[in-house]
């Protein structure tokens, strides 16, 4: 009995520093953990870590089976090790000593169909398997993130309790935390979830730009200008960093950190994943795949230096050097909150339609409107505007597309002169919005009931023979262009002499 009362309710293994804060967010919600690592050093760090934050309940262990035994039947076990192999390996590390019933939770950014198959593989010796996707960075796997687990609902139902203490708490939503769906829903979720955050940086970083090289902003009245717009409608996590970094002077260096780091952006390929399956299900993410397009460009730094002298050789005026004459502050402050709000609605759109296409593709019936809940805290795209896109699909489950909510349309009609405005002024004076063109783009596209399409399936018939559909009556047709053309051509010549 009092060797039974000394096992862990659930492990962890990976004590990376998201490994370890999670691991002691769960032992500070009173749940007995048992971690470890290949590296005894990281067992050792966690164990004084969880001594020296209040003698928490987490014990180290230093050899795979050890860990596993030291964890009470059925064992739930969270890996949070690099995506991949080192997932394969850990996986075939643990299991060896599991048990039947026995259940493997992943935590890291995995591709969704490796989720899949070692859900198929691991059910071979009768283990369940959850793809978790956790959001929030480090700190909020410490004391509160978004977690979105999909795969087993056994495993799911075994672990819930100490998911839902651990999650974030947002008051009267409840933890952010949901059983997402079968297979690698979880995973796939929090990929999109990336995809969307990855847009949202992207129109943060254009309405910075226009604010700095149109209206010539200095970093204390942008710090002011994000912390006001922190108060409205663009509450959020992301907000809110984006004015604490305008504030922070550099300590190695005269003037503000921001100004001095290179201007290269890192990613780790969620974004990618994100364009590539949007690509795959027909769904157009343009400002998802306009942020990835910036990143790569980004990563030519040397390339753009040369290209900017070479250009301004040939003649062009550098963009940091068009300060608009007669630029009235006020109006374009106000003008690009606005244009940055209706920009997000086209983003986050996307997103949500990107994954209602998977969720039909792969029968997971996600719920959209949970979705948003369980991404109003501890996420890094956490935002007050998540609970406008909640009550969105509460009121209509079947929304085709955010754009056409009621609310939503008409906030986006309101905004739209304003997002004009801001675009125009940024084409003029040479500062590329990518984003911000895209989800203006998207808009002027999807709002309209007639496009030019009709002339490309035109050209596709007269080279590919690909037929058309008329909008006067049923079928497909195949026209001989070519040939009519030429016919007419002659007819005109005649009727000329």
């Amino acid at each position: 009995m009092e060797a039974s009362q000394a096992l862990s309710r659930i492990g962890l293994a990976g004590l990376a520093v998201m490994g370890q804060n999670l691991a002691l967010n769960i032992a500070d919600k009173g749940f007995p953990i048992s971690v470890y690592n290949r590296t005894a050093s990281k067992v050792d760090e966690t164990v004084h870590r969880a001594q020296q934050e209040g003698q928490l309940p987490l014990n180290g262990q230093y050899s795979p089976r050890d860990f596993v035994l030291s964890i009470q039947r059925p064992r739930s076990i969270i890996i949070l090790v690099k995506a991949g192999s080192p997932v394969d390996q850990t996986i075939a590390a643990l299991s060896s000593h599991m048990e039947p019933g026995d259940t493997i939770i992943d935590g890291g950014n995995e591709w969704y169909e490796n989720t899949e198959r070692r859900i198929s593989e691991v059910s071979q010796q009768g283990l369940l398997y959850l793809g978790m996707g956790v959001s929030g960075g480090e700190e909020g796997a410490r004391y509160g993130p978004s977690l979105m687990p999909g795969g087993s609902h056994q495993a799911y139902t075994n672990i819930q309790d100490i998911l839902q203490k651990v999650a974030a708490q947002v008051p009267n939503d409840g933890p952010c935390v949901t059983y997402i769906g079968e297979g690698g829903s979880g995973n796939f979720v929090k990929m999109v979830h990336n995809g969307i955050e990855y847009g949202d940086m992207q129109l943060i970083s254009e309405a910075y730009d226009v604010l700095k090289n149109v209206g010539g902003l200095n970093n204390e009245e942008l710090s002011e200008i994000f912390s006001e717009w922190n108060r409205g409608e663009l509450e959020s996590f992301l907000i809110e960093i984006t004015a604490d970094i305008f504030r922070v002077k550099d300590d190695l260096a005269d003037g503000f950190l921001v100004d001095t780091i290179l201007d290269k952006t890192g990613m780790k390929g969620t974004g990618k994943w994100t364009v590539q399956q949007a690509a795959e299900l027909s769904v157009a993410a343009p400002t998802i795949a306009a942020s990835l397009d910036c990143r790569y460009l980004s990563g030519l730094k040397e390339e753009r230096e040369n290209a900017a002298e070479a250009l301004r050789e040939a003649g062009l005026i550098e963009p940091e050097g068009v300060k608009l004459s007669g630029v009235d502050k006020k109006r374009l402050i106000d003008d690009v909150r606005q244009a940055l709000y209706a920009s997000k609605i086209c983003s986050y759109a996307q997103g949500m339609n990107l994954l209602r296409a998977k969720s039909v593709e792969k029968g997971w019936g996600l719920d959209f409107g949970e979705l948003a809940r369980i991404w109003k805290g501890g996420c890094i795209i956490r935002a007050v505007f998540l609970d406008r896109i909640k009550k969105a699909y509460k009121r209509n489950p079947n929304l085709a597309s955010l754009v056409v909510d009621p609310e939503f349309a008409r906030e986006m009609v309101q905004r739209q002169a304003a997002w004009r405005r801001v675009v125009g002024l940024a084409i003029s004076a040479g500062i590329s919005t990518p984003g911000m063109c895209a989800s203006l783009a998207y808009f002027d596209t999807y709002r309209r009931a007639r496009l030019p399409a009709n002339l490309v399936q035109a050209q596709r018939d007269l080279f590919g023979a690909h037929t058309y559909e008329r909008i006067d009556r049923p079928g497909s047709f195949h026209t001989e262009w070519t040939k009519l053309a030429r016919k007419s051509n002659a007819g005109l010549l005649k009727t000329n002499f």
